[in-house]
């Protein structure tokens, strides 16, 4: 072989194994993103840039209650009646075909959407969303994280008053008004939360933990 030949192969090899082992990283252990949309307001911003911790993925850990998470968004936006009843309040997925899909899907993330939302409830907690505000298992939940005139809707009838399901949590933003969350979707199931909200890294002046 070529000197030249063996070089090339060499740094492809190194190339190749760089980006695996980055990808590795990424799933596992975590990485940054960026806040796209208001539904964490007044906590996260637009554009704000956050360190995600993943390590609560790979051990299938749930989150405790007040953690800010990200999950892959429900494949049905909005749950029926019908669907609560029959299955449950928790938010419906439809999963890659294919072990190529899967790949690209999961651990590249190409075509993939998530959320972050706010976990409020856990497995076996009662949830009541009423005038205006949330009880778990019968006493308010206080809330202090939401801005003063911030009033709690519930959006789909039977996810108004339920009890969150084994290996599921219950999330909402921070912006109620302006939130798609499990109100509308469902629980989500503990395999399809991606990471917790570690630190904030940007802007500098708001560097470090996101308070609970």
């Amino acid at each position: 072989m070529k000197p030249e030949v063996k070089e090339i192969l060499e740094w492809v090899y190194c190339i190749i194994i760089a980006v695996v082992l980055a990808l590795l990283f990424r799933y596992y252990i975590g990485t940054p993103t960026i806040v796209q949309q208001i539904s964490m307001e007044p906590t996260l911003k637009q554009n704000q840039r956050l360190w995600l911790n993943r390590w609560g993925r790979t051990t299938k850990q749930l989150p405790e209650k007040g953690d800010i998470i990200t999950f892959e968004a429900p494949t049905e936006k909005a749950l029926s009646k019908a669907e609560i009843e029959e299955n449950g309040p928790v938010a419906q997925y439809t999963e890659p075909t294919n072990i190529f899909k899967k790949f690209f899907f999961y651990v590249v993330e190409m075509g993939k959407d998530s959320y972050i939302k706010r976990t409020i409830a856990l497995p076996g907690e009662h949830v009541e969303i009423k005038e205006g505000k949330v009880y778990i298992n019968g006493e308010k939940l206080e809330e202090p994280y939401l801005a003063s005139t911030v009033v709690t809707s519930p959006q789909v009838e039977g996810l108004e008053d339920f009890v969150v399901p084994d290996n599921c949590v219950f999330a909402m933003g921070d912006n109620r008004e302006h939130s798609s969350d499990c109100r509308v979707f469902g629980c989500i199931p503990l395999e399809k939360i991606e990471s917790k909200v570690a630190i904030r890294i940007w802007p500098l002046n708001l560097w470090g933990k996101v308070d609970k």
